[in-house]
């Protein structure tokens, strides 16, 4: 945990943006796997973390606007659970750890909120995404489930939003560690791209890396030579000679911070003539888009920028023509790039992704698009000194996508598909690191990760 005098803090700065009522805030529940001691590793709510730091089950809190008293809400153990778990601190200790005055059981949660919901009172709550959370504000407040997004604040959102967007110090330096054991995770599986080895080995070595430093994997690790799949979470394929590994992966910090980055080595250390040109081309989109980070520009045209240069060496490759910026902007290049520049990044790898994109990356001022490709990204709206977010553009060459628009006749101004369909078994390629936003402009963060081609080949030859 941070100092409690953090938590208090953005607490008070949460309150001033709301008016009345209360604000709930719900901690997680372990989860079962198959059966009820069987669980999934845990993992506390992102928010709950940023208000409160308890990383510890069965919490909940509430901030009373109308008095200012707030109340933390847990059980303390008993002797059985000591046998099994060991000593736990108590619900007082973990109410003095975030800087709460008062304390009181579980149970006592229920006639909190059952009172105000009573007395009419606004009951400000977060859309909840747990199904164990969702049963539980439903006995709190009679919102059945299906209702609950529609019924969740939107000032509530709109301030935790507003709070989390902006990283401080403290969240900086939890995200470079995070970093670092990225850097040991990305290193590695350069290292072990050779031919004969399964995904599942270099999956299983970067989860390790993550768990050695203290933490666990911000998201499922994406192990491929299909890169095309962008979610591709099978690791069963065994790497060949001249297939091209792609690598998105990130590790959480033990306070929950993640990282998140991709990179795309050639199997046997070596990229092919073919595979340099779509590399390179990958890489510019993504220096340029990188260059042009600072603060009051949209992410975005940003991501247009990307598109654009992308399409321009496409087209010197062969694979688009005509315009590129008609190409981009009636969205041909979504052929090869289906996906968004990239996402906001902190607590949560997609961040705040569970109060909804648009309150996350988009508001007023710069709406989302409806146009294929562009309509994927997750955040649009300008850049802000503190937002750390990620840069990732790709190439795909996705047979299905392909068939579809070559059977539709679409953009046939703008794409050589004679030349597409040579590609149908390349697979992808994506590159992705991390931006902090600064006062003038932006920071890479973390140890550079190999990225050049002359840099990939060399860590990629290593035994």
């Amino acid at each position: 945990m941070f100092k409690k005098e953090v938590y208090v803090e953005r607490r008070r700065k949460l309150s001033n943006h709301l008016q009345k009522g209360l604000v709930l805030f719900l901690g997680n529940t372990d989860v079962p796997m198959n059966y009820p001691s069987n669980i999934y590793h845990w993992r506390q709510d992102s928010t709950f973390l940023y208000f409160y730091g308890l990383d510890y089950q069965n919490m909940a809190a509430v901030m009373d606007l109308d008095n200012g008293n707030e109340y933390l809400f847990g059980n303390d153990v008993s002797l059985g659970d000591i046998i099994w778990m060991g000593p736990q601190i108590t619900t007082e200790e973990k109410a003095s750890l975030c800087g709460v005055s008062n304390h009181l059981p579980f149970a006592r949660l229920h006639d909190t909120v059952k009172e105000a919901v009573k007395q009419g009172r606004t009951i400000h709550f977060l859309p909840p995404y747990r199904a164990e959370n969702k049963i539980l504000l439903e006995e709190l407040t009679g919102i059945k489930p299906g209702a609950q997004k529609e019924k969740a604040s939107v000032d509530l959102i709109k301030a935790v939003v507003a709070l989390r967007s902006i990283k401080d110090d403290n969240e900086i330096q939890e995200l470079e560690k995070a970093m670092e054991t990225a850097w040991i995770m990305h290193t590695t599986a350069m290292k072990m791209a050779k031919p004969g080895v399964y995904e599942r080995e270099i999956a299983g070595a970067i989860e390790g890396i993550a768990l050695a430093a203290g933490g666990m994997l911000s998201f499922p690790a994406i192990v491929t030579v299909r890169g095309e799949t962008l979610h591709n979470h099978y690791h069963g394929n065994k790497l060949k000679e001249n297939d091209l590994l792609l690598v998105d992966t990130g590790a959480e910090t033990a306070m929950r911070y993640a990282s998140d980055h991709t990179r795309t080595t050639p199997v046997g250390g070596k990229f092919t003539p073919r595979q340099k040109d779509i590399y390179e081309a990958v890489l510019e989109a993504q220096l340029k888009a990188i260059e042009a980070i600072k603060p009051g520009v949209t992410n975005l045209s940003v991501h247009l920028l990307a598109a654009a240069t992308l399409t321009d060496r496409l087209k010197e490759i062969g694979l688009m023509k005509g315009d590129t910026s008609s190409a981009v902007e009636q969205g041909a290049h979504a052929l090869f790039m289906p996906h968004g520049l990239g996402h906001m990044m902190g607590l949560d790898v997609h961040d705040m992704e569970d109060l909804g994109e648009n309150y996350v990356g988009y508001n007023d001022e710069i709406k989302r698009s409806d146009i294929f490709g562009t309509a994927f990204l997750r955040l649009g709206r300008k850049y802000e000194p503190g937002f750390v977010l990620t840069i990732e553009p790709g190439c795909y060459f996705i047979p299905a996508l392909i068939d579809q628009w070559q059977s539709e006749g679409r953009f046939k101004e703008f794409i050589n598909y004679e030349k597409v369909n040579e590609y149908r078994d390349f697979g992808g390629i994506r590159i992705e690191d991390d931006i902090l936003v600064t006062d003038s402009g932006h920071k890479v963060m973390g140890r550079p990760i190999p990225r050049s081609i002359e840099e990939v080949e060399q860590i990629a030859a290593t035994a």
